[in-house]
């Protein structure tokens, strides 16, 4: 075997992402063979995945993708153990690749996603080969859809979360609400489009919660549940996105500012996605 020349070692991390010298030494146990040096990265990155099985990936990118007639978006958190790694640009470069061909593939779940081809490989495959690249613990952990009429999508600050809207407009007006509505999401964190979509198990916790409550301060019992109903009211508008107050304009809530962009624009459903 000849010596390992420093353009094959360019063109294998141009390829990989993996360090010059973990290239090298790579190319070096595959006796020049360039196919033999990717396999034995992979394999590097796998036993890497499995090694730090059990460390914590609390940081990470978030991307969100729209098509381009605004009718279909998905979100994509690719996890990492440090923000060092979350912000790297080939980190944010590799999401946004994976977010893109979750897009064009429309799988319906993380474990379809990982089936997913993207540059030339499985996402799978592409996840492992960025644990080789970053030497930590990489993860695909969520992936979210949405499909309406109308889909308009926001990224927050450095893609530490991201959220979709479904709307049932596609006007240019109808999307730009849909993104002040995402940002709503992003800041006050809704658990539910409206009162009808809570999870019941939640409502039956906020009702007796009301009721303690209630009674802890001497309340007759006759008017117990009076109370906690008013409490459980109070709760949807907090908590669900169309009932809360809107955030740039507190003199309506986020279904009459739509409502007020186009007469009968509404909301059908969201997506967030965030660290944490």
């Amino acid at each position: 075997m000849g010596a390992i020349s420093a353009k094959d070692v360019k063109k294998l991390r141009e390829t990989t992402g993996v360090g010059m010298m973990d290239c090298k030494k790579a190319l070096t146990e595959a006796e020049g063979d360039f196919d033999k040096a990717i396999e034995l990265l992979r394999k590097k990155g796998e036993k890497l995945s499995a090694k730090r099985a059990d460390r914590d990936a609390k940081e990470g990118c978030i991307i969100a993708a729209v098509n381009d007639d605004n009718t279909k978006g998905v979100i994509v958190k690719l996890s990492s153990e440090t923000d060092f790694v979350s912000k790297n640009e080939e980190f944010v470069t590799a999401t946004k690749a994976i977010a893109q061909a979750a897009l064009d593939a429309w799988p319906a779940d993380v474990d379809a996603l990982m089936s997913v081809p993207v540059e030339g490989k499985t996402i799978g495959d592409k996840v492992t080969d960025i644990v080789a690249t970053f030497q930590e613990k990489i993860v695909l952990t969520d992936y979210a859809r949405v499909e309406a009429a109308g889909v308009a999508s926001y990224i927050h600050m450095g893609n530490k979360a991201a959220v979709l809207v479904g709307l049932t407009e596609n006007s240019d007006a109808a999307i730009s609400a849909g993104r002040d509505v995402a940002m709503q999401v992003a800041a006050m964190k809704p658990i539910a489009l409206n009162k009808d979509s809570v999870d019941q198990s939640i409502i039956d916790k906020e009702i007796e919660i009301g009721k303690e409550l209630a009674r802890s301060e001497g309340k007759p019992e006759a008017i117990i549940d009076k109370i906690a109903m008013g409490k459980l009211a109070k709760f949807f508008k907090e908590n669900t996105l169309m009932s809360q107050v809107y955030v740039k304009d507190s003199s309506q809530t986020v279904s009459e500012y739509l409502n007020s962009v186009s007469k009968g624009l509404t909301a059908t459903e969201f997506k967030h996605v965030y660290l944490g």
